[in-house]
């Protein structure tokens, strides 16, 4: 159990490294490569960037319950 909660905890640390790092600033992201970035007026209003919005919080709350699990493990 120890061994499957620490491949989830490290892969959701690696991974919401790389989607924050995806979104778009005040001088735009990586995001921008993506299409993310073209004929945009406000942050956040593309498809792109809501999708990328809804994959970083569940990855951040998969990120948080597996800190939590190994927590209580120990």
């Amino acid at each position: 159990m120890f061994v499957v909660t620490s491949i989830f905890f490290a892969g959701s640390a690696l991974g919401l490294i790389f989607l924050v790092l995806l979104h778009s600033g005040k001088g735009g992201g990586l995001s921008d490569m993506f299409g993310g970035g073209i004929g945009a007026q406000t942050a956040g209003s593309t498809v792109v960037e809501q999708n990328l919005d809804r994959i970083t919080i569940v990855t951040a709350l998969v990120f948080v319950f597996t800190t939590v699990a190994l927590g209580l493990m120990f």
